[in-house]
């Protein structure tokens, strides 16, 4: 699967895999910035077996075997979903609990915003239908235990700790694997937390069992107690899968001659190594590799407001980049529970390729969803199994996909199958023509999708002229007319590594790691300059400590202190504000007013590009609430090759016509190959472009040309 029109030279250097719901795509990368991709049907009982399938398929593209590929590569990037989907099927540890006396129930209360999460707008209206998330601790393995320290970091009640002693003892002898500790202040001040630490630690010995122990401080040292309880449970829920997993995924590389460790991607971007203590913030990894990659094909197309939408076979996840700002929660909603995790932001619906399709015989009403048929058993014409008609057997009814071409005709597509699952269990219930039916459905996954872009770009203050879209994932080009119809975008772009691209934006990615912690300074509006130096030194004193912590992190994952960069950043609000905005800071210390009226301006510039038709605000004055440090180092990237605009004429990339179902009525379509479409070319609907991991459909009028990065550009008529 060529992804650039120039022949790769040279060895990979760079493996990236995407490990998404239904395929997992590799993307090798050489020295030169070279690139091919692979892919396979996701294993999630398993996702080794996926990967290197994968794997295989990418090498074979190369024209390499599987030991000659691994043992030139430097890098092996993995991305997956095993700790989201341990979150999901609640299937991870037996955890119990210590935490401050009268918190005891802190689990079960939960946050009012996350008890309604993903709850629909009718289930919101209607609470009889509302539960809370079922807990990752029960109450009888959470005990409190007596201490105090307050909001200053000062003890007023020292910790009672023969309680803490009887707590864990009683958690030891209910077979826990770990116990979570987690106190109202730690974030200020960790003594308690430490010492109930060390006191579980002399027990555990004591008992001779293998229990973990794991504390706030340690996982996410932030306020918000609620937030930050839940960082470390599901620390200590899901992560141990998820390590499992990535050793099986480093294990299988070494076998084929691999030589390192491997790395997986953060949630708010950058890489790390699969031993990295947090490993909670790389549940959602996939996703963040799109909006990664987007952000560096912007830089080329010069342009700094994007939507980043990528569909898959589950999901429909949007991100946004508004003048060259990409938006940081702190907050994320997994799950149902709202974590301390830095996160690139996200949203996401369920509108993808593998939705199953459902009619009520009574009401007819047409349900799309929210189940999708994953990659096992898959879609019904995947002859895999599958009973249920899906978007994708659709789309393979009104011959938009390739029976004989689906991932390079590696899987040969059961339309007749998918015909008379869909006429039997939609058309015919709905009374409505075979065809007639299969495109409605597909118009209304489509509508969905367009809907939800409208609600992304409505929220960014900016008028959709400014942005360009960028469609990418599996089913991202197949929809794409649909999707993007009428919103009025600056340009729409798609690419011929689509499917991949998730983990194509995985290698753009540098080596990474990021401290904080929470603080509150006020910086009145009418600070003199002792005061501003005051702030200043003490901002630049945190700055020292998280910078020790993060180089140390670093070294020990084998990089060379040279290589290495820190850039502090700090969350701010105008005073009385809810919201922080994330600050890069611009200078690595402060110690002078001026300094800190530098950081008080690069906090004004940043708010204005977010909230364009907000007015700064200043006279409130300013508050820190979170002091934090990035450190990163660089690593190899793929480059896209730039050449001259050619002939319009895509005549050498023609390869026939098919019967093709779009807008009511059947046209014969001329079929590309979407590998050989050059700079310059221009492709007029109706059409279909074919590649073995996606497929773009041109509808009647509307057209596609290929710029000078052979990025494709949809023009709606």
């Amino acid at each position: 699967m060529t992804t650039t029109s120039a022949e790769a030279v040279g060895t990979p250097i760079v493996i990236g895999i995407d490990a998404g719901g239904t395929m997992t795509d590799t993307i090798l990368v050489d020295g030169n910035g070279h690139f091919k991709i692979g892919k396979a049907a996701t294993t999630p009982r398993d996702e080794s077996e996926g990967f290197i399938a994968s794997a295989a398929d990418a090498a074979d593209a190369w024209g390499i075997s599987l030991e000659d590929l691994f043992s030139g590569i430097d890098v092996v990037l993995y991305s997956g979903t095993g700790m989201l989907n341990t979150l999901l099927s609640r299937t991870g540890r037996k955890l119990g609990l210590i935490t401050t006396k009268g918190l005891e129930d802190m689990i079960l209360m939960g946050r009012g915003l996350q008890a309604w999460a993903d709850y629909s707008y009718a289930d919101r209206l209607h609470a009889i239908t509302h539960h809370h998330p079922d807990p990752l601790v029960p109450r009888r393995r959470t005990h409190g235990v007596t201490e105090r320290v307050d909001q200053f970091g000062d003890v007023i009640i020292p910790l009672y700790e023969h309680e803490v002693v009887a707590a864990v003892r009683k958690l030891i002898a209910d077979k826990v694997d770990a116990i979570c500790i987690m106190t109202v202040f730690a974030h200020v001040n960790p003594a308690h937390e430490k010492r109930i630490a060390e006191i579980a630690r002399e027990e555990i010995a004591r008992a001779g069992t293998e229990t973990l122990v794991y504390t706030s401080h340690e996982v996410r040292p932030v306020i918000r107690e609620q937030s930050r309880l839940n960082s470390v449970l599901i620390e200590a829920y899901a992560t141990s899968r998820g390590r499992k997993q990535l050793k099986g995924i480093e294990d299988i590389s070494k076998r084929h001659g691999y030589r390192y460790r491997v790395q997986t991607l953060l949630s708010f971007g950058g890489l790390t190594s699969i031993d990295h203590p947090r490993l909670h913030e790389t549940m959602i990894s996939g996703p963040i590799g799109g909006i990664l990659g987007a952000a560096y094909v912007g830089k080329l197309i010069g342009n700094d407001s994007l939507i980043c939408s990528d569909m898959g076979g589950t999901s429909f996840d949007m991100g946004v980049i508004t003048r060259g700002q990409t938006r940081i929660e702190n907050e994320p909603i997994m799950d149902r529970f709202k974590l301390n995790v830095p996160t690139l932001h996200l949203d996401t619906i369920g509108a993808g390729a593998g939705m199953i399709l459902k009619v009520d015989p009574l009401t007819k009403k047409i349900s799309l969803g929210p189940e999708s048929a994953g990659s096992d058993p898959g879609p019904i014409c995947f002859n895999r199994g599958g009973t249920r008609p899906t978007i994708a057997d659709c789309d393979a009814i009104l011959g938009r996909l390739n029976p004989d071409y689906f991932l390079g005709g590696k899987v040969k597509l059961d339309v007749q199958k998918a015909t008379r699952a869909f006429r039997e269990q939609c058309a015919d219930i709905l009374g409505v023509p075979l065809h007639e039916a299969a495109e409605g459905m597909i118009d209304m996954l489509e509508a969905d999708a367009n809907n939800a872009l409208r609600r992304v770009i409505s929220g960014q203050g900016i008028h959709p002229s400014e942005f360009t879209l960028l469609s990418y994932g599996g089913s991202g080009p197949l929809h794409l007319a649909g999707c993007s119809r009428g919103i009025g975008f600056k340009d729409i772009i798609t690419f011929q590594f689509a499917a991949a691209f998730s983990a194509f934006g995985c290698t753009t990615a540098d080596y990474m790691r990021r401290h904080s912690i929470s603080t509150q300074i006020d910086v009145p509006s009418n600070a003199d300059d002792a005061a501003l130096e005051a702030f200043a030194r003490r901002i630049s004193g945190v700055w020292h400590e998280l910078r020790q912590a993060a180089v140390a992190e670093m070294l020990a994952d084998g990089h060379a202190r040279e290589k290495i960069r820190t850039v502090p950043f700090l969350m701010m609000r105008y005073t009385g504000q809810l919201e922080d905005v994330e600050v890069a800071a611009p200078l690595e210390q402060a110690s002078t007013a001026e300094d800190m009226r530098h950081i008080i301006d690069a906090f004004e510039d940043v708010y204005g590009k977010i909230n364009h038709r907000v007015s700064r605000y200043g006279s409130a004055g300013y508050s820190v609430m979170e002091l934090g440090l990035i450190a990163t180092a660089d690593k190899v990237k793929p480059v896209l090759l730039k050449r001259p605009l050619g002939s319009a004429d895509p005549g050498s990339a023609h390869k026939g016509r098919r019967e093709a179902y779009l807008g009511g009525r059947w046209h014969k379509a001329d079929l590309y190959e979407m590998d050989r479409l050059q700079p310059g070319h221009e492709v007029d609907g109706p059409a279909i472009i074919e590649h073995p991991a996606t497929t773009l459909v041109v509808h009647p009028g509307d057209s596609v040309f290929v710029d000078e990065w052979t990025l494709l550009h949809y023009r709606h008529a």
